[in-house]
C-alpha cells in the first residue's frame, strides 16, 4: 500500500501548530500514542521490577516488551538490547568497559565524519590507556567516507573502529558492511552510531556487521532515551563497573540504576508506530522491515524535490554529493548571508530549519565550516512535498 503522509501526520499533535519541521535529525517530533502510553506508564501503580506485585510485574513487562520492541527495531535477540540515558551517556559507559582490556601501543580507529559523540569518549579512552588513535577522514567535495580510509588504518593491534552508519551532518551513508568486514577480518571490533540511519531505513545489526548499534529513541518518534544492541555473548565478556548489590546478568550490568520506565513505554509505542507506517500482516519485525520500506522510498522522493529546487538557486551552496546514496537530510549555506540569518529568516517563514556543527564537529571543520556550520533541513516521516515548496520558497526571497 502507498505511504498515505497525510494520514500519517495526523497523530502528531505538535503539527497543528503550522510550522514546518526540518529540525528532525536533532529530534523528531512524536506522534500523540507515544505521549498516552507514557502517561499511562507514569500514573498506573508501577513499582521495581519483580514478580510478587502487580506493580512489580508491571515494570518488569514494560521492560521486557521494549527489550523485544528494540531488538524488533534492529534486527537484535532481545536479551542484547541496553537502555541508557542517551547514545552519548551509552558511548561514555561502553568505552569504559571495552578500555579496560586496552594497553600501550594498542591502537582505535575514528572518522572525522562522524557526531562527537561517537569520536570523544573512544579518544578520551585511548588517551587515559595510552592508546593510538587513528583518523579515518572522508572526501570534503562529495561527503563520503570510502572503505579504504579505514581499512588502510587497520593493523594488528587495533581493538575498536568507531564508524557512523549515517552523518548526521551530511546524511552520508558509508558502505558499513565493507567496512565492518574489514574490521572484523583485522580481529578488531566495530562500534556503529546509528542515530541517523534508524529513523530511516530498515535496520539489521547483523546485516551490517555491527559488533555494537547504538542509536536514539528521540530520532524515531519517541522519547529522549538511547539503546544499544549487541551479541548477548559479546556482552557477557565485559565487566563495567557497577554497584555490588545490582544484577550481574546481561543486559542488566549496563544499565545503572532504575531504568524510566516511561520512556521504556513511549520507546515500545514508537517502534509499534513505525511498525503501522504502512499496514501490512506479519509480526512486528517483518511489519517494521516493511513500513521503513516504504518510508525510505517516499522520504527519497521528497528528498528528489527539495535537492532539485535548491540546485535551481544560484547562491545556494550544497554540502556533501547530492548523486549519492544517504538520508534524506541536506546541509547548505547561502552565499553572502550568514548561516544564522538564514535560520532565522527561515523560522520567521513557518519552516524550522537550524544552522549548526549539529555536534559534529570534526566534520564540519573538516568541509571547511568552522565552527559555525550550515543550514541543515532534514524530511522526516511526516515531511509533506507543499512544506518543502515553503523552504525553498523562503530560501529564494533570500
Amino acid at each position: 500500500m502507498a505511504y498515505d503522509v497525510n494520514a500519517i501526520r495526523k497523530h502528531f499533535p505538535a503539527l497543528q501548530d503550522g510550522a514546518a519541521h526540518f529540525d528532525g535529525p536533532g529530534g523528531s517530533q512524536v506522534p500523540a500514542k507515544v505521549g498516552e502510553a507514557m502517561a499511562a506508564t507514569l500514573c498506573s501503580a508501577i513499582a521495581n521490577r519483580g514478580t510478587v506485585t502487580a506493580a512489580e510485574r508491571r515494570a518488569d513487562a514494560v521492560v521486557r516488551e521494549a527489550r523485544q520492541a528494540a531488538g524488533d527495531l534492529l534486527g537484535a535477540h532481545p536479551d542484547g538490547v541496553v537502555f541508557g540515558r542517551s547514545m552519548t551517556q551509552l558511548t561514555y559507559d561502553f568505552s569504559r568497559a571495552l578500555a579496560k582490556d586496552w594497553n600501550p601501543g594498542d591502537e582505535i580507529v575514528v572518522t572525522r565524519l562522524d557526531h562527537d559523540a561517537n569520536i570523544r569518549p573512544w579518544v578520551q579512552a585511548a588517551q587515559a590507556r595510552g592508546v593510538t588513535v587513528r583518523w579515518a577522514d572522508f572526501d570534503p567535495e562529495t561527503g563520503q567516507l570510502p572503505v579504504s580510509a579505514v581499512g588502510s588504518l587497520l593493523t594488528d593491534r587495533t581493538r575498536l573502529v568507531a564508524v557512523t552508519a549515517a552523518s548526521n551532518l551530511l546524511g552520508t551513508r558509508p558502505d558499513v558492511p565493507a567496512i565492518t568486514a574489514a574490521v572484523r577480518e583485522a580481529g578488531a571490533l566495530s562500534y556503529l552510531d546509528g542515530v541517523h540511519l534508524t529513523p530511516h531505513s530498515p535496520v539489521d545489526r547483523t546485516e551490517l556487521g555491527a559488533d555494537f548499534y547504538v542509536c536514539s529513541a528521540y530520532k524515531f518518534l519517541g522519547p529522549h532515551f538511547g539503546v544499544l544492541a549487541a551479541a548477548p555473548e559479546l556482552l557477557e565478556t565485559l565487566r563495567p563497573d557497577k554497584l555490588l548489590p545490582s544484577s550481574d546478568a546481561v543486559p542488566e550490568r549496563f544499565e545503572l540504576g532504575t531504568l524510566p520506565y516511561e520512556l521504556l513505554a513511549g520507546t515500545t509505542a514508537a517502534i509499534d508506530f513505525l511498525a503501522a507506517l504502512v499496514p501490512g500482516a506479519g509480526n512486528r519485525r517483518e511489519r517494521l522491515r516493511a513500513s521503513m520500506t516504504e518510508l525510505e522510498r517516499y522520504e527519497t522522493t521528497i528528498l528528489d524535490r527539495l535537492d532539485a529546487g535548491l540546485a535551481e538557486l544560484p547562491r545556494v551552496v550544497r554540502y556533501g554529493s547530492p548523486t549519492r546514496r544517504r538520508t534524506p537530510t541536506v546541509l547548505f549555506s547561502v552565499t553572502g548571508t550568514a548561516s544564522k540569518a538564514v535560520y532565522e529568516h527561515l523560522a520567521g517563514r513557518g519552516v524550522n530549519a537550524p544552522a549548526s556543527t549539529f555536534y559534529a564537529i570534526e566534520c564540519a571543520r573538516h568541509l571547511g565550516l568552522g565552527e559555525t556550520g550550515a543550514v541543515r533541513a532534514g524530511i522526516a516521516p511526516y515531511t509533506t512535498a507543499a512544506e518543502v515548496d515553503l523552504l525553498l520558497e523562503a530560501v529564494a526571497e533570500l
